[in-house]
């Protein structure tokens, strides 16, 4: 059976993004001809109409520059919904009132320690930079809040925090304060696991009547959902964040439009490693739907594919 011959890359023709992707599919090869495909998939599901778009990532990546193709995505409004993780607010936070630094795998863990430097992957953060000014930012702004009234969801807190940033020197590099600048719903259904939560945890400790009301934050998912014609989801890794964003699509019949980003592998069972064709057996994913699984790092998949995708809109706002 006959079907597309497989075209040679030629780089003299992929001098943009848009092009390199478009070769890529051309070329048939494996990895290459998904990423040109999960590009379609975004470009048809920010085209549909009437359309929810939910953004789903984990935090390690915040802590790296594709922290800024996130923001731009947000900036620009791709996405409806965000759902996160409670580390996606210490990284996003701490990057705005201090930066990190160039790592190695390869670095003495055990001497890194001693001097006070946390190593995330290749990012060296050193304590200063992260639970210290945290520390020291956060607990003043949950003064502010308390003030306002006791009970808080998710989304509402970051949207303060955002909301916070409007005149810091670096807050426009925020996705917190883009998600509120933009009024774009932000959930972390682990709200308590990361630094964040842990000072949440440590203002209660003097505020008992202070409290999170993550029901509230299920209910307007709930309402977001069930309000929706169609739905489609950019999922970047896994864990919490991918789980929350199919369990709920399950509740209308599942995602029209998928698109996943990751590193895991499916042997072990793990939902991050999970296929998209797993999600469809859980109805999690129309049957019908438009979806594809990329496998490969996402600080190298994403910038890559949101580059092209800009490119491709040819929108005036997003040159």
């Amino acid at each position: 059976m006959k079907g597309k011959p497989v075209e040679d890359i030629s780089i003299t023709e992929c001098l943009s993004s848009n092009n390199l992707i478009k070769k890529l599919y051309k070329s048939g090869g494996f990895t290459a001809k998904k990423v040109a495909v999960g590009v379609d998939i975004l470009e048809k599901m920010i085209k549909e109409k009437n359309c929810i778009r939910f953004l789903s990532f984990p935090a390690c990546i915040c802590s790296t520059g594709v922290r800024g193709i996130i923001k731009d995505m947000l900036k620009h409004n791709l996405f409806d919904v965000i759902i996160t993780t409670s580390g996606t607010l210490d990284h996003d936070l701490a990057r705005v009132w201090r930066d990190y630094y160039h790592g190695s795998f390869l670095a003495d863990d055990i001497e890194l320690h001693r001097m006070g430097i946390n190593r995330l992957g290749n990012i060296f953060i050193p304590n200063e930079c992260y639970g210290e000014i945290l520390e020291k930012k956060i607990q003043p702004i949950l003064d502010k809040l308390f003030e306002k009234k006791e009970k808080w969801s998710t989304k509402e807190l970051a949207w303060e925090f955002g909301k916070q940033l409007e005149k810091e020197k670096n807050g426009r590099e925020s996705i917190l304060y883009w998600s509120w600048k933009n009024k774009i719903p932000i959930y972390i259904p682990g709200i308590t696991d990361g630094a964040f939560g842990s000072h949440l945890w440590m203002y209660y400790q003097e505020h008992r009547d202070f409290t999170i009301d993550l029901l509230k934050d299920e209910q307007e998912l709930s309402d977001i959902i069930f309000n929706s014609k169609k739905s489609g989801a950019l999922i970047i890794g896994g864990g919490i964040s991918k789980h929350h964003t199919i369990w709920w699509n399950q509740y209308k019949g599942g995602l029209n439009y998928a698109l996943y980003i990751t590193t895991a592998l499916e042997y072990d069972g793990s939902l991050s490693g999970a296929q998209t064709r797993e999600a469809i057996s859980w109805g999690k994913l129309k049957e019908k739907s438009d979806n594809v699984t990329v496998e490969g790092d996402a600080t190298v998949l994403l910038p890559l594919m949101i580059s092209a995708l800009f490119e491709r809109l040819k929108y005036k706002k997003f040159i």
